[in-house]
């Protein structure tokens, strides 16, 4: 049986001849159980995965060297994606008077109408009946390969007292499209990926740091240069955790998540905010899983990772009073072991250094303050802020807006912003002082200062 898959695609053939030879290994097993024939095929596998060109295709995708069983699980698991029946069009040609056959195992999914492939499945296939065959498979769904490690391939957790292997398997929908459309997509955000990606159009250029600070944000960027020179040697690398801990302090609009934007513009690394409303839940258990969630995909993918408002989840223990009070603290703890070993850079913002936990700020390689801009760094920013497109009237003196009004950038950003508005409001090509005074004022309102 021949399928016709995604015509368009170049390795459409490719893919079509896996499946065939996956369904001819399946119904190979099929036909050896109803003979009670229980011996091991390892030719047979061997041939489906030195004579397949997808195998290659995803060797390259993974970059991993994969074997034969490897390839046949990564195989078993993506069949469902392109095709729901295949499962049961197999079974169906042994079961022709229906029927259930447990020894295949497989499970249904709430919304997907045909079978799953559990750990079962890929024993039953692999192993038949051989019992040490059977164990010595499990060692693909440990933590210790490199399908868990890379986030790609894993067994669903199943409730307690059930067989370890009967959980589904599951591959990364990220896996999906990267091997059958050569691509990967931005993980859609929602409360199984509570985190967003944060971009910038700006560059190091348009932000006016303090010059300490600027320091101190260089150290992150040797770092982010120079990191895996440091895991390879021979010493620190058995001495030094992995990944690199900052914590980003100062009022807010100074500059702390434009700077996480640019470091990972910098470095070609993606930067996920981490959305607190969808973290935290007032369930046990809930918010440690929903983070879980982003470490496991950060992890495999080397994203730099953004708490925005960390106090909200990285804030001070407690003495323990109440059971909510104990399983606060359990979630600090949790994050306090999570956010250590985690392997990349990670950065926490918080408008309060002393509102976080201290064990944390013992972690940090770096605290770095973001104070409100001095005169001249006022100045800068009103610079950069005005529009290139507008002519500022001859009345307007930034020098003088820059010493009489402490602001931040932010603010600044949003007053020149107000200012444009009325200029293109009125039809005129001339931004008015009038005009950017009344956007300070509007500013100052907001912050509850007076002018």
């Amino acid at each position: 049986m021949l399928y016709t898959l995604y015509p368009e695609r170049k390795n459409a053939p490719d893919l079509d001849e896996a499946l065939n030879s996956l369904q001819s290994i399946i119904e190979y097993r099929m036909q050896k159980s109803v003979d009670n024939q229980h011996k091991e095929f390892k030719n047979v596998l061997q041939n489906f995965f030195k004579n397949s060109n997808f195998a290659t295709h995803i060797r390259q995708q993974t970059g991993e060297e994969i074997n034969a069983e490897e390839f046949t699980i990564i195989m078993m698991a993506l069949a469902p994606h392109i095709l729901p029946h295949f499962f049961e069009s197999v079974i169906a040609q042994y079961l022709p008077n229906g029927g259930d056959f447990p020894e295949f195992g497989g499970v249904r999914g709430s919304s997907h109408r045909g079978m799953l492939p559990t750990g079962e499945t890929v024993q039953f296939v692999l192993a038949g009946r051989q019992l040490e065959k059977r164990l010595a498979l499990q060692q693909y769904f440990t933590e210790a390969h490199f399908f868990y490690g890379s986030n790609m391939l894993w067994l669903e957790p199943v409730k307690e007292g059930e067989p370890f292997m009967s959980g589904r398997v599951v591959l990364a929908s990220d896996f999906v499209e990267k091997i059958l459309y050569g691509k990967e997509t931005a993980p859609r955000f929602g409360l199984d990926f509570p985190a967003r990606r944060i971009t910038t159009q700006m560059s190091w250029e348009d932000a006016v740091l303090n010059e300490q600070t600027a320091e101190q944000i260089s150290d992150i960027n040797t770092w982010m240069q120079h990191h895996s020179a440091v895991k390879e040697d021979a010493n620190l690398k058995n001495k030094i955790k992995p990944g690199y801990r900052v914590l980003f302090h100062g009022p807010s609009g100074t500059g702390k998540t434009l700077t996480a934007a640019l470091i990972g513009k910098q470095f070609q690394k993606d930067v996920y905010r981490i959305d607190l409303s969808q973290i935290v839940s007032k369930y046990i258990g809930e918010t440690e899983k929903n983070l879980e969630n982003v470490f496991r995909r950060a992890e495999s993918k080397n994203w730099i990772l953004f708490f925005d408002e960390a106090d909200a989840l990285f804030g001070k223990r407690t003495n323990v009073q109440s059971s909510h009070d104990k399983y606060a603290n359990q979630e600090v703890s949790y994050l306090l072991q999570r956010v250590e070993d985690y392997p990349g850079l990670l950065i926490l913002a918080s408008n309060f250094k002393s509102n976080l936990d201290d064990a944390f700020l013992r972690r940090f390689h770096a605290i770095i303050h973001f104070p409100l801009p001095n005169t001249n760094e006022r100045l800068q920013l009103w610079q950069k802020a005005m529009p290139a497109s507008l002519t500022a009237d001859a009345d307007i003196s930034l020098r003088e807006l820059a010493r009489q009004y402490e602001m931040t950038g932010a603010s600044i950003l949003n007053a020149v912003h107000y200012a444009t508005l009325q200029c293109y409001a009125r039809g005129s090509k001339v931004i008015l002082q009038n005009d950017l005074v009344e956007g300070i004022r509007k500013e100052f309102i907001k912050e509850e200062k007076s002018m």
